[in-house]
């Protein structure tokens, strides 16, 4: 085979292996953020004082 066509294809199959972990890594870090965010939402929507008395008519 000829190796200088070997050698282009190896490297852009290495970069397009480089590419792929970077949009990956892209991908898992808003994943992250986005449930980070979620937590604090759902910790700020908690309100502890409902429900903690109940008014009864006698």
């Amino acid at each position: 085979m000829y190796i200088p066509a070997l050698s282009i294809m190896l490297n852009q199959s290495q970069l397009q292996q480089q590419a792929n972990l970077s949009v990956m890594k892209m991908a898992m870090n808003t994943a992250q953020q986005n449930s980070v965010n979620f937590t604090k939402m759902l910790e700020q929507s908690v309100q502890p004082h409902l429900g903690s008395q109940i008014d009864l008519k006698l």
